[in-house]
């Protein structure tokens, strides 16, 4: 069960985009504050008689008092405990909030005051029932027809050409070359026994296409010219001879479109006929998930344009919201075994270039969800324990790990914000007015 955190949080606005959060620690969550700030500083207790770390509880409370424990305690506690609040009287901030005890009694509840920056309101407009246009979903012969083509492009196989035959594009040719530079061989610009397909764009620009008509067999001088802006800067710009021998040369051979090809490229078929009606059936399914994709995305744009903030957003808000895509992105690129450093290098950017592009797009996403905190309100939107507990099942099989150390990690408050989010945009996608492209 999702134990949700309850702060009796109540909220007086102090005038112009400010107000007050008054809110509990339960007791219970004051225990569990005191436990971690106790565990936190137990290895660190001197008491005559004890070793370091074997300092009960009780020990050092009667000798240093409770209170000794109240800053980290509060430190533990207060994150969870401040989003629940927020997210009780439902209302949206911007920065750090200011913290001012109240009452810090032993035993708790603790009542605390946050002092807190309002982010812009919402002034909805049309959502419920808005127009929108999706793609058709039907599947022409074409189409299919174009699919099986590249299924046999998949499938086809580099077979050795006749003797006489000349190379062209989309041909494979094994080849050596040796490079150079005024007579002088440079680094890298040798290979042998190398497979180039022509009109790749895998060499400089001029190579390949000095390769097109020649045979297997033959010797062929290519002359080109490094781009200006080529990787390796001793080279950039700089003409330069290859001489290249063509050992073999291969083309393409596509299987014949048939029954069997269609048995070859699935085993659950019997024919080419059967064939067809499958891929048509599948670029069906595609086209139907891309059209609920586009679906959602264009009603929830139609929203959010149809609303209005009553101020521009703050740039903190915009900062705070980059800096969680940053960390979500490289958090996601660590699991693919992705450090920063290769992305850069694969896409030639840098996190400057990453930073500016999280941050055009920035604006549009906070108000995309401060659009759907204000629908949620206004519908009265909220989720049940069951939904909560299902939720926590979820992304425990996301993250791999066990629903109980997930409410560990992260505050119900969190994960209820989120579903009553979601719940806004299927209310939204669901009510929406479909017109055809």
């Amino acid at each position: 069960m999702v134990e949700k955190l309850n702060t009796n949080a109540k909220f007086e606005e102090n005038g112009s985009k400010a107000g007050t959060i008054t809110f509990e620690i339960s007791k219970e969550e004051v225990a569990k504050g005191i436990d971690a700030a106790f565990n936190k500083v137990k290895n660190d207790v001197q008491i005559p008689g004890f070793r370091k770390g074997k300092v009960t509880k009780e020990l050092f409370i009667q000798r240093f008092g409770e209170e000794a424990l109240y800053e980290d305690a509060l430190n533990a506690v207060l994150p969870a405990n401040f989003d629940a609040a927020v997210s009780e009287v439902r209302i949206n901030t911007v920065g750090q909030p200011e913290i001012l005890p109240e009452s810090l009694t032993k035993g708790g509840p603790w009542i605390l005051k946050a002092n807190v920056t309002l982010a812009p309101s919402v002034e909805l407009g049309e959502y419920n029932g808005v127009s929108i246009e999706i793609p058709d979903t039907d599947v022409s012969d074409e189409e299919v027809n174009h699919e099986l083509e590249h299924l046999r492009q998949t499938e086809a196989e580099l077979v050795p050409v006749k003797e006489d035959e000349k190379a062209a594009n989309g041909d494979t040719v094994v080849i050596d070359f040796v490079g150079s530079i005024n007579g002088e061989h440079f680094d890298g610009g040798k290979a042998e026994n190398f497979s180039l397909s022509l009109g790749s764009g895998q060499f400089i620009p001029g190579f390949e296409e000095q390769l097109v008509g020649h045979k297997a067999g033959e010797d062929v001088n290519v002359n080109v010219s490094f781009p200006e802006n080529y990787q390796a800067a001793d080279l950039a710009g700089k003409p330069a001879l290859f001489e290249v021998k063509i050992h073999e040369l291969k083309k393409l051979s596509l299987p014949e479109l048939d029954d069997e090809f269609a048995k070859d490229v699935d085993t659950e078929v019997a024919s080419l006929a059967e064939l067809k009606v499958k891929t048509k059936d599948r670029l069906k399914e595609q086209k139907k998930q891309t059209a609920l994709d586009e679906k959602e995305t264009k009603a929830i744009q139609a929203a959010v344009d149809n609303a209005k903030l009553d101020m521009e957003i703050p740039s903190d808000l915009i900062e705070n919201d980059v800096h969680r895509q940053l960390d979500g992105f490289f958090s996601n690129l660590q699991s693919q075994g992705i450090s920063p450093d290769m992305y850069f290098q694969l896409t030639g950017s840098d996190e400057k270039n990453l930073h500016e592009q999280f941050e055009q797009e920035a604006p549009n996403r906070i108000k995309t969800n401060l659009v759907l905190e204000a629908i949620a309100n206004k519908e009265n939107i909220n989720s049940t324990d069951e939904e909560l507990e299902a939720e926590y099942e979820r992304l425990a099989k996301e993250y791999n790990m066990t629903a109980d150390k997930l409410k560990t990690l992260i505050a119900s408050s969190m994960v209820e914000h989120d579903l009553r989010l979601q719940k806004a945009v299927n209310l939204v996608v669901e009510n929406a007015k479909e017109l055809k492209k």
